[in-house]
């Protein structure tokens, strides 16, 4: 099929190649973990956090000040924690800055 003719989704990109396919599944995991530990992440804190990039048995989190990623920090080992409860072989969770994050 002529794709130039037939427009496409990028549902139906993703589901069309392995490549994106496993990205389009790493994706929708690392929002599953976030919900799954949310609510162990200071309330305050809950809007500047996103999902990352999951990297096997890594997790990266995005924080939207150093400020948040300190404080963060502190409830790291809870996250992992309930993380592996859940069925989730997570070795460690990375926090990456990002400047300007709302």
């Amino acid at each position: 099929m002529n794709r130039r003719l037939h427009p496409v989704t990028l549902q139906q990109a993703a589901e069309d190649s392995p490549t994106l396919a496993k990205l389009a599944q790493l994706a929708r995991e690392s929002g599953e973990r976030l919900k799954a530990v949310e609510l162990l992440i200071p309330e305050a804190l809950r809007t500047t956090v996103r999902p990352g990039p999951i990297e096997g048995s890594s997790w990266c989190l995005l924080v939207g000040s150093n400020a948040a990623a300190a404080k963060l920090r502190q409830v790291l080992p809870a996250l992992q924690t309930r993380l592996r409860d859940r069925g989730w072989e997570v070795t460690s969770i990375r926090l990456k800055v990002q400047a300007g994050q709302k």
